[in-house]
């Protein structure tokens, strides 16, 4: 399985902050979505063994996972309304125990701690860094699970939990690119097993 974890450190963790007329004023929610639109679709459909979290203020953390997403649309809008959802069900996660949202969508009461803590026992932890190794040269893993950042730069505190948690840190390429433009690199990186095969 593909796992993607996105730190997205502005966004509301109260559904009533997302406006759907204005995301990139909901803590950047266009970039996240957009990650969640590149994480877990295809040009004419859903990939089969991909999930995405979105690490919220580090306080919740919304899960996608392609294997049981339904009605679905990779528009920003569509997504957001979905993640809006997720944080107006927070009442119904108790614990570390999830709130089912819809079919394929849950939300947890975790920060990025115990987010990684949950998704590093199934994966290869993998921290996308533009100071990491060239993603070139590496081998894919078997069920890789890549961390990366909203707009902002890790946090001191996020970056020393990294460095401790990651198996590896890898960059995609010579120029920072956006969150969204870094989940499509790797997962052409991943279809072609480490631009081997075409």
């Amino acid at each position: 399985m593909r796992q993607f974890v996105v730190v997205g450190h502005d966004v509301p963790t109260d559904s009533e902050g997302i406006s759907l007329a204005d995301l990139p004023g909901a803590g950047r929610l266009d970039l996240l979505c957009r990650c969640v639109a590149t994480g877990v679709f295809l040009s004419y459909g859903i990939r089969d063994d991909v999930a995405v979290h979105l690490v919220c203020a580090d306080e919740l953390t919304v899960t996608f996972d392609a294997a049981s997403l339904r009605h679905l649309h990779p528009d920003e809008r569509n997504v957001a309304a979905r993640i809006r959802d997720a944080l107006a069900a927070r009442a119904d996660a108790i614990g570390h125990m999830p709130a089912d949202v819809s079919p394929g969508v849950k939300l947890r009461r975790m920060g990025l701690s115990a987010t990684l803590d949950r998704v590093a026992a199934d994966g290869t932890l993998i921290h996308l860094h533009e100071e990491g190794a060239p993603l070139v040269d590496a081998d894919p893993p078997e069920d890789p699970v890549f961390v990366l950042s909203d707009h902002n730069d890790f946090t001191e505190s996020e970056a020393s939990l990294l460095a401790d948690a990651a198996d590896r840190r890898v960059s995609v390429g010579p120029n920072r690119l956006h969150a969204d433009h870094a989940v499509s690199v790797v997962h052409n990186w991943l279809d072609t097993d480490g631009y081997a095969s075409y």
